[in-house]
Formats: structure tokens, C-alpha cells, sequence
């Protein structure tokens, strides 16, 4: 059984960045990433990077944030920069162990607990 601890959430104001960390324990999964959910809204993909490094990400953070992964460390990472009040949400790590996509990872089984961002204007 795979367990995701996520840390490094915040509060930053508009334009300030923040590292997420997702430390996974048991096995290791293929795919692992980021999805979000904001208060009265859906859950949406974020960023998603498998064991050989390849990566997806949702257009809205394009440019601004990126995933990487310590496969030693079964360790997985999201550097957010240029935030924006709209990046506000509860920021959950979250694995799958086969096709590897940002989009999937919303509906994920196995996933943390999650950590709050916080962006203000």
C-alpha cells in the first residue's frame, strides 16, 4: 500500500511562489503528480511526471509551474511561480500505477491528504 504525505503549502501573495512536496512510502508508482480542488468547485488535474521523468501539465499553469521527481527518494515536487489568487485551492499529491496523465490524476485512488494554498491579490 502506497502512502503520500504532502508539505510546503502557504499563504504567498500575487506573484510569489511555493514548493510542494509529495514524499511517497511503500511502492513506487509510475505515475505520480497534482491535482486541486478550490471551495465550490471541481477537482482539476495539475501537473503529472512518471519514473522516466516525463511530464504533463493543465494549460492554466503552463510556464508558471513545474514537476520533478527524485525516483530515490520516491520523492515528487511542484515549483509554483507566478501564482495567482485563482491557483488558491487544497493541493493534493496523487499516484496511479499505469498510464500517466495530469488529467487522470483527480480521480485517483491513492492520494494524500492534502495542503492548502493560499494567493492573495
Amino acid at each position: 500500500q502506497v502512502q503520500l504525505v504532502e508539505s510546503g503549502g502557504g499563504s504567498v501573495q500575487s506573484g510569489g511562489s511555493l514548493r510542494l512536496s509529495c514524499a511517497a512510502s511503500g511502492i513506487s508508482m509510475f505515475c505520480m503528480g497534482w491535482f486541486r480542488q478550490a471551495p465550490g468547485k471541481e477537482r482539476e488535474g495539475v501537473a503529472a511526471i512518471d519514473t522516466r521523468s516525463f511530464t504533463s501539465y493543465a494549460d492554466f499553469v503552463k510556464g508558471r509551474f513545474t514537476i520533478s521527481r527524485d525516483n530515490a527518494k520516491n520523492t515528487v515536487y511542484l515549483q509554483m511561480n507566478n501564482l495567482e489568487p485563482e491557483d488558491t485551492a487544497m493541493y493534493y499529491c496523487a499516484a496511479v500505477p499505469s498510464f500517466c496523465s495530469y488529467a487522470l490524476l483527480k480521480n485517483a485512488g491513492t492520494r494524500g491528504q492534502g495542503t492548502q494554498v493560499t494567493v492573495s491579490s
